[in-house]
């Protein structure tokens, strides 16, 4: 059974008792020193174009993912995890811990001189593999929107190897896939999918590695379109991949395919005896494709990649630690991307990083069960300069929005944000929101 975590009243009664017991700060800094000496792995698996109502554990009645809904019967399952609405905005952002008006210089690009989760833990010791969608090298058009700026080999990114799809040519990713290697060695692969070669790739270096420690990081192909069959479906072998087709009535076996594939690494930490020191995070980049509508908890969700609403940004995540995340927590928390990079540095060397470093709050303390500050709002800034997306920025917390152009929305009862509200006419305590809202607007302005 599923235990709802309250972190604010577990800090109330630490507080309460702080002079027979010690200080939860020091509580807390002791427990993630010794958690620190001893250099847990990291997992971080992000999939592609996936909403929250996508995962059977948050309540999709259309698809079926038994191995993300084990994870978190072991873990913990996040509810309120935001990323932006856009895949290359939400990959800078969760790899820097930084909002995307400091350093997004261009679609499908990652400034070089930017440093990475990767960076921080290589310079901890750690052994660092990316496997999946790269998408941050650019290719000639996008340098030459982006004012000729070069995007990031994964090299530069702070990464030891890898195999990964368009690191600077697209090809396929799924059937007969185009995959770069290290040192940009470039192969295709006949009669094959290109997710079980990522994870064969990551299963490969996690058991060259096993006495090291590691992250690997694995951005996810699936479950972007184009919506074609998996190696699961009759007709695989005989799809045409030299043409571009997309069908959504793919999407859903996609999504169980996906799902086999964390199974299988989680099946290979496991028999790796590594699973009581591994961190393994799973989470979405951005919302369900819009050509995607799926069944959850008796509503119909059309996807919104691209767009700002609830359907575009609220993306599942999941942690599991065998040991030390207490299985069956559902943490109600917000969580944004820029959270992830302070919080896997938190993990693997118990240093709290600076407001200089990151924007990003580490939610390190919450995957323990101690005591915490949780954020009281989450910051958007999107202007991914692909496409005919409009540029936004807004503050959220679970229930209101509000944007810089003065847009403001209960996103409890309105998540589609189709009734805008006034200002004007808010209550005390509601306008007392608005106005740290507008606070944070102006504290992040370029």
């Amino acid at each position: 059974m599923y235990k709802r975590i309250i972190i604010p009243l577990f800090g109330s009664i630490c507080a309460l008792l702080v002079l027979s017991l010690g200080s939860c700060k020091n509580r807390n800094q002791g427990i993630a020193a010794d958690i620190a000496s001893k250099k847990p792995n990291i997992i971080l698996i992000m999939a592609d174009d996936l909403g929250y109502e996508t995962i059977g554990v948050n309540g999709s009645e259309e698809y079926t993912t038994p191995h993300l809904d084990q994870m978190a019967q072991n873990g913990m399952q996040f509810t309120q995890c935001h990323a932006t609405p856009l895949c290359t905005p939400s990959r800078v952002q969760l790899m820097t811990g930084k909002y995307n008006f400091r350093n997004y210089i261009g679609f499908g690009l990652l400034d070089s001189n930017e440093k990475t989760f990767a960076h921080y833990l290589k310079e901890d010791g750690y052994k660092t593999f990316v496997a999946g969608k790269w998408q941050l090298l650019g290719n000639a058009k996008q340098r030459e929107l982006a004012q000729g700026k070069v995007g990031s080999t994964p090299e530069q990114a702070g990464f030891d190897d890898y195999c990964l799809w368009q690191l600077d040519e697209r090809g396929n990713r799924y059937a007969n896939p185009h995959l770069s290697f290290k040192n940009g060695k470039a192969m295709d692969f006949k009669e094959q999918f290109g997710p079980d070669i990522f994870v064969d790739q990551i299963a490969s270096f996690m058991e060259r590695h096993r006495n090291d420690p590691f992250l690997v990081y694995y951005p996810m192909a699936l479950t972007h379109d184009p919506f074609v069959p998996t190696p699961l479906n009759p007709d695989f072998g005989d799809f045409d991949t030299s043409k571009y087709q997309s069908d959504p009535r793919y999407f859903g076996e996609m999504v169980s395919y996906m799902d086999q594939l964390v199974g299988k690494i989680l099946d290979t930490v496991e028999s790796l005896g590594l699973s009581e020191n591994t961190l393994i995070l799973f989470l979405g980049d951005n919302g369900t494709h819009p050509s995607v509508v799926s069944r959850w908890k008796g509503q119909r969700i059309q996807g919104n990649k691209g767009h700002t609403t609830k359907a575009g940004t609220h993306v599942p995540l999941i942690a599991q630690w065998k040991g030390t995340i207490t299985a069956g927590q559902i943490n109600d928390n917000l969580i944004d991307l820029s959270d992830f990079l302070p919080t896997m540095v938190e993990t693997v060397s118990g240093k709290k990083l600076g407001t200089s470093q990151t924007d990003g709050h580490s939610f390190h303390s919450q995957l323990l069960g101690l005591a915490s500050t949780p954020r009281e709002w989450i910051f958007c800034h999107y202007d991914p300069n692909w496409g005919k997306f409009k540029p936004s920025r807004f503050v959220q917390n679970h229930s209101w929005k509000l944007y810089g152009d003065g847009r403001f929305y209960h996103i409890g009862n309105d998540p589609r944000e189709t009734h805008p509200l006034s200002i004007a006419v808010q209550p005390d305590s509601v306008a007392q929101l608005i106005t740290t809202f507008n606070t944070v607007l102006a504290q992040y302005k370029k």
